[in-house]
């Protein structure tokens, strides 16, 4: 008997489990067993595996090949393990030593003519092997870049299984010519560095234009509310008549919000590395993302979720960034009904036959919708041919619950003919307000450091009333709205949080009634004579 193993990462969802590989050879009629609860592309590998060895100028043993992925419980899918596969099998055939085998991490899909080729989730794989404590990986070339972002662990990035094999047994590797489909993002084709994390710039590139609040004319109003979700992490509703600027104000929400800290960074890269969506050429996704799923997205491709195990969806994606739905009410009711519950908690859970997968989703939401069907209602021209039914049908869309949950809802206005003419004038940029936005930030950091929050739109309501008070008596206004039934208890909690934003903004100690009133007209839609800190612009 002759016996071999490696190991390789199985991804459920964005964590990894080490999973051993174990070959096994015995004498019999050949034949090629996998076990260990593979799905069907994995089951496949056993053609890729054979076609890859023999073309790689190695013999196929013609034995009993028996090759167990443990710990068997755990489901495991992809091609990720091809690699480990082929290793494991020549090891135990004697090509390769098995001795040099092991405390190896494989992570790559193999080509039938022996290329190393990358695969989805090559980053949390990394990490879960670095948790695990196993200190070396090898992954396909293209993707050492991206493995290289965790530190302490030596990667060795390879083309082909030709060269992996000279490697392992002391051989000058091979010069193989790089695969155009699979260039990697730096010429390193056989590294060895512990924790030589690297990035390349934005996938914009330094001179690509970048939507900038500059080019929206007017809408006070909206550009301050936008601030206020950028500084304190509040999820905002716009909602205007078409051509309002409404999905501008949204694309430039991004642009307002820090660059993201490493270990955010991290897991916004994993989160893109498992769904394969990392821009070319890019290893680590440093700035804040963003998703605008089409109204006529599924619910799996907007909350996660696939026909084995879950893949992220659009509510993932937008990890730590900016989830915008456009035209809202087009969107169907079960879906928007499934963000209260990542809204809330942060993450997403999927429960699926073959397991349950849980995703980060802590996202800044915005929405966007007409005031009805045609989107001339409440126009001072009017216009509107809605019937009274269709308006209320179409404003129902959006539910309570779910509304109940959103702390910032603006009445986009058409843009005036002054406006526009006042436009060419340069309004403010988003550097500006990009500046204020940090010292915000900076503020509330700096008032919950030791704790696990570090925005206002994190911290419960119950928290803030009991560490954190707030001027005596500033509150009786939302209080009575409280009464009046204009506000929820869970309202009231988000006016807390807008108010401690607005006086973050502001550079103030502690809400007081200016920002408070500014929080409640920001929330109710009621004027209440507040003014802007930083434009002194009123508010309603």
């Amino acid at each position: 008997m002759a016996f071999a193993r490696t190991c390789s990462v199985a991804l459920v969802g964005v964590e990894g489990v080490v999973v051993e590989i174990q070959a096994d050879l015995e004498p019999g009629v050949a034949t090629f067993t996998l076990v260990g609860l593979p799905d069907k592309s994995l089951t496949e590998s056993r053609d890729r595996v054979r076609a890859a060895v023999v073309n790689s100028g190695v013999d196929w043993p013609q034995k009993k090949l028996t090759v167990g992925l443990s710990p068997a419980a755990v489901p495991k899918s992809g091609s990720g393990f091809d690699l480990g596969i082929a290793c494991a099998t020549l090891g135990a055939a004697g090509r390769i030593a098995p001795d040099a085998l092991a405390g190896l991490v494989m992570v790559g899909e193999l080509s039938l003519d022996g290329r190393v080729r990358p695969v989805p989730g090559v980053l949390p794989a990394v990490l879960a092997a670095a948790d695990a404590g196993c200190r070396q990986v090898v992954v396909p070339e293209a993707a050492a870049g991206e493995a290289t972002l965790v530190p302490d662990v030596s990667v060795l990035g390879v083309r082909s299984l030709r060269q992996l094999i000279a490697i392992l047994n002391d051989e000058p590797p091979p010069d193989e010519p790089a695969d155009p489909d699979t260039a990697p993002a730096v010429p390193s084709a056989r590294l060895a560095v512990p924790g030589a994390g690297w990035c390349t710039p934005s996938a914009l590139g330094p001179g690509a234009y970048r939507p900038d609040l500059a080019d929206v004319a007017g809408q006070h109003r909206a550009r301050f509310a936008l601030e206020v979700a950028a500084a304190g992490g509040h999820h905002l509703y716009l909602k205007g008549p078409p051509g309002a600027g409404k999905t501008m104000l949204a694309e430039r929400l991004p642009g307002l919000l820090p660059p993201l800290t490493e270990t955010e960074a991290l897991e916004v890269t994993a989160i893109h590395s498992v769904a394969g969506t990392l821009p070319a050429g890019q290893c680590l996704v440093g700035e804040a993302p963003y998703a605008a799923p089409h109204h006529s997205a599924t619910l799996p491709a907007l909350i996660g979720g696939g026909n084995a195990l879950p893949k992220p969806g659009a509510v993932s994606l937008a990890h730590r960034g900016v989830l915008f739905l456009d035209e809202a009410p087009e969107f169907s009711g079960r879906i928007l009904d499934a963000l209260r519950q990542p809204l809330e908690s942060g993450h997403v859970v999927v429960a699926r036959s073959a397991g349950v997968v849980q995703f980060p989703a802590r996202f800044l939401m915005v929405l966007a919708a007409n005031p009805c069907p045609c989107g001339r209602f409440a126009r001072q021209e009017g216009g509107c041919e809605c019937s009274p039914m269709a308006i209320r049908r179409y404003q129902g869309r959006l539910t309570g619950p779910l509304l109940d949950r959103v702390d910032l809802r603006v009445a986009v206005d058409a843009v005036s003919r002054a406006e526009l003419s006042a436009a060419g004038e340069r309004a403010e940029p988003t550097a500006d307000a990009a500046a204020r936005v940090r010292a915000a930030r900076e503020r509330a950091a700096a008032r919950y450091a030791g704790t696990a929050w570090r925005t206002n739109g994190e911290v419960p309501g119950h928290e803030l009333r009991r560490r954190w008070h707030p001027a005596p008596g500033v509150l009786a206004p939302a209080e009575r709205d409280l009464e009046r039934g204009l506000l929820t208890a869970r309202g009231l909690d988000r006016v807390l949080r807008v108010a401690w934003t607005v006086a973050d903004l502001a550079g103030h100690e502690r809400p007081g009634p200016e920002d408070v009133a500014a929080a409640l007209e920001l929330r109710t839609g009621i004027p209440r004579g507040a003014r802007t800190p930083a434009t002194r612009e009123p508010v309603g």
